[in-house]
């Protein structure tokens, strides 16, 4: 059996005297769309802060591709291929769009900018209608494409989504998570955090549940859309 792209296991992070995330194990294997659902607070962008380096576990390990990633500064894992979406999108608002775009790309070669930029507009094509307007006048939509296409520069293995319906309007969240399957089928791993619980388990390989820092269920993205208790607590079921 190969091994996970991305292991997480036995991790336990604190903020101050809160224990945000409590023995949390779970895995994420090339080629698939893994979501962590659950309610505000659960302890799910916590998690891709600390896979990310941003927080610390105190136990446990993270491994990504077989290497040992618990302790590698931030700015180091997006060279490794590993690339977070953060929440409420964070683009550099003052710069244009296709500036935006040429700063996911700061650990590439520069002969690389040219062919990645082709890439992301032909994904994108709303970025490239608008790759010198400043990315501060952009719709909500249209910066969350940006953040998504920035992180796409570096040539990620794994792209790690925070939130990315959040603040959007019903028909754009669709679009959204149209683009990430496209990116999957593209072949790019996909680990998704969303309160969408709807949305994220229809386009899920496999998910995982969050309550109050603990994972309490698992199964392949279908299983949970059907289980009762997921229905019950997340879709209004």
């Amino acid at each position: 059996m190969t091994e996970p792209m991305l292991s997480v296991y036995n991790a336990n992070v604190w903020y101050g005297a809160i224990h945000a995330i409590k023995n949390v194990s779970f895995e994420v294997n090339e080629d698939e769309i893994v979501a962590l659902i659950g309610a505000n607070g659960a302890g799910k962008s916590t998690t891709l802060k600390t896979i990310s380096g941003l927080l610390r576990s105190k136990t446990g390990s993270i491994t990504f591709q077989g290497e040992d990633i618990a302790h590698t500064p931030a700015d180091k894992l997006v060279a490794k291929g590993l690339a977070q979406v953060p929440e409420g999108r964070r683009v550099f608002l003052e710069m244009s769009v296709e500036e935006n775009l040429e700063m996911g790309a700061y650990t590439q070669p520069k002969s690389t900018i040219a062919p990645g930029l082709e890439r992301v507009y032909e994904q994108f094509p709303r970025l490239k209608e608008r790759r010198r307007q400043v990315a501060g006048t952009l719709s909500g939509g249209e910066q969350q494409m940006l953040a998504m296409g920035r992180a796409l520069m570096s040539n990620p293995k794994l792209l790690m989504l925070d939130e990315p319906s959040m603040g959007l309007a019903p028909i754009l969240i669709e679009q959204i998570f149209q683009i990430i399957e496209d990116l999957h089928k593209a072949g790019t791993t996909i680990l998704l955090v969303e309160q969408n619980a709807q949305m994220a388990l229809s386009i899920a390989t496999r998910g995982y549940v969050m309550e109050t820092g603990n994972i309490t269920l698992s199964g392949t993205g279908q299983e949970l859309l059907h289980n009762d208790d997921v229905r019950r607590a997340y879709l209004g079921g």
